[in-house]
């Protein structure tokens, strides 16, 4: 029989605790809208976390979008689906997710995700890279080179396949 996983060390080192949780309320504005009607809304950044994770309620537009597959090589992704349904990539082909399904993806784990018809799902990373600025440069649509959307893409830690 082996041991439970310990804890990991202790990161707080206060005696009595301290008044240090946040609340973002339902009716706060997505802070990503994209052309297809979809959007971001960024319940906890890597920043707000100290880098532990990131997590990010994702609706697709009435229309299908979302990336093909890809991996990253230093965050894992997790998906939990909310409401509609969302085409997942597990990395063997695509599944269909509905309410209350959840798939992890760890480190260089191959994964892609679409949806439409205003499908939710809550979007998670951890540790919690800056995946703000990833959300946001696509929603704005910047025009890049070849070039400049490979690097674009390595500086955010995504490998298509």
């Amino acid at each position: 029989m082996s041991l439970p996983r310990p804890y990991p060390a202790d990161t707080y080192l206060g005696e009595g605790g301290e008044d240090s949780a946040w609340l973002r309320g339902p009716d706060q504005p997505a802070e990503v809208v994209f052309r297809s009607g979809g959007t971001c809304e960024y319940l906890a950044t890597g920043d707000q976390t100290a880098g532990r994770f990131g997590l990010y309620r994702w609706t697709f537009g009435e229309d299908e979008s979302g990336p093909d597959p890809h991996f990253h090589r230093s965050i894992s992704e997790q998906f939990y689906v909310l409401s509609g349904e969302v085409r997942l990539h597990d990395g063997r082909g695509w599944v269909t997710a509905r309410p209350g399904d959840f798939l992890y993806v760890p480190e260089g784990g191959v994964h892609g995700f679409r949806g439409g018809g205003r499908a939710s799902m809550l979007l998670m990373f951890a540790p919690g890279g800056p995946r703000e600025d990833y959300f946001e440069t696509l929603a704005r649509g910047e025009k890049m080179s070849d070039e400049e959307r490979a690097a674009f893409m390595l500086r955010h830690d995504t490998h298509w396949v």
